[in-house]
């Protein structure tokens, strides 16, 4: 059975207009995970739905609902969190309600949804990539196969 990740993080965050941070950390979380973990199924909310913005109404609304299911299906959510993000926030609860592993990475440890949802944080993606690389993702990666 392969492990399923989710990797979700900040996209329009507190824009108030039609703009997005940058995504590169995708790149840079994929790539880890793919390097340690080839055999797993990688989601990203980029790749499933790109160019979300210039979507209608209808077609945003499902693709919104449609990240929360495949959220909460994922056996381990990756979540990138330089800064707020109320979408992240909604998809660490569907995780965190179906039980899964969800690692955070953010300097946000003392922000109540960070803290009380995730299973491990970690302050950056420095971070992330030494916790990968010695071994943490390990157990949540068994656990979700049980």
């Amino acid at each position: 059975m392969k492990t399923t990740f989710f990797v979700a993080g900040i996209i329009q965050g507190s824009h108030q207009k039609e703009k997005i941070h940058c995504q590169d950390y995708r790149i840079f979380i994929k790539d880890i995970l793919k390097k340690y973990y080839p055999d797993s199924q990688i989601q990203c909310s980029i790749e499933l739905y790109p160019d979300s913005l210039t979507y209608s109404e209808e077609k945003q609304r499902s693709a919104f609902f449609d990240l929360m299911r495949k959220t909460a299906a994922a056996d381990i959510l990756l979540v990138y969190l330089p800064e707020a993000s109320m979408g992240s926030a909604i998809e660490m609860w569907e995780s965190h309600r179906e039980g899964h592993t969800i690692i955070a990475i953010s300097p946000l440890d003392l922000n109540w949804v960070v803290r009380f949802l995730a299973t491990e944080i970690v302050p950056d993606l420095d971070s992330f990539a030494d916790f990968v690389k010695q071994g943490g993702l390990d157990k949540y990666i068994k656990q979700a196969k049980c």
